[in-house]
């Protein structure tokens, strides 16, 4: 079974960066690379949207709101996916979480401290 694991919330101020982790156990290395893998993101009173996404042999995908001050990576040896997330708003609030390979995880806070 699937399990993945976020890690890297927290409190930021405006303007400064995070990177959230989201380790996917339970799966191969050969399995975990050719899987699209996404962070999403809900804010309060919001629906969640897709914030990233990773997929083999694509350019990675961003909302909008987001492009050119996030970057999601992976480092498929680890199975391991990630969320760089620079120059950060207020509106950047929310709990965020990974997905892909059927599962979720089980969501992490990120929060504005200005």
């Amino acid at each position: 079974q699937v399990q993945l694991v976020e890690s890297g919330g927290g409190s930021v101020q405006a303007g400064g960066s995070l990177r959230l982790s989201c380790r996917a156990s339970g799966i191969t290395y050969s399995f975990f690379r050719i899987n699209t893998m996404g962070w999403y993101r809900q804010a309060p009173g919001n629906e969640r949207e897709l914030v990233a996404a990773s997929s083999l042999g694509t350019r990675a995908k961003y909302a909008d709101s987001v492009k050119g001050r996030f970057s999601i990576s992976r480092d498929n040896a680890k199975n391991t996916v990630y969320l760089q997330m620079n120059s950060m708003k207020p509106e950047d609030t929310g709990v965020y979480d990974c997905s892909g390979l059927s599962a979720w995880g089980q969501g992490t806070q990120v929060t504005d401290s200005s």
